[in-house]
């Protein structure tokens, strides 16, 4: 069973940044992509940003350009840094991890705010 800790949500002034970190462990697989998705009320998940173990990147449109996905593979963590931050970027985020097993887990969740 794979265990994932997520950090970094809050409140924060639309412009400003914020930092998400999720540590994965307890996998006896290899993780293949760890990623961050969002779910706004009444919206459905959509993806923030995804990194492979081989470092290829891929961003939602909505952040290209503002928002920087990066990943230890030693620490089997991932990292999401948000600057320029809207109040629509407002939702709770998601770590997502994929083993090499193609199964996903979820994390549970941190909110972020961006108040106007």
């Amino acid at each position: 069973q794979v265990q994932l800790v997520e950090s970094g949500g809050g409140l924060v002034q639309a412009g400003g940044s914020l930092r998400l970190s999720c540590a994965a462990s307890g996998s006896k697989f290899s993780i293949s992509s760890m990623g961050w998705y969002r779910q706004a009320p009444r919206n459905q998940r959509e993806l923030v940003a995804t990194i492979t173990n081989g470092g290829i990147t891929n961003y939602g449109d909505s952040v290209k350009g503002r928002f920087t996905i990066s990943r230890d593979n030693a620490k089997n963590t991932v990292y999401l840094q948000m600057n320029s931050l809207k109040p629509e970027d407002t939702a709770v985020y998601f770590c997502g991890v994929r083993l090499i097993t193609n199964s996903l887990y979820w994390g549970q969740g941190t909110q972020v705010t961006v108040s106007s």
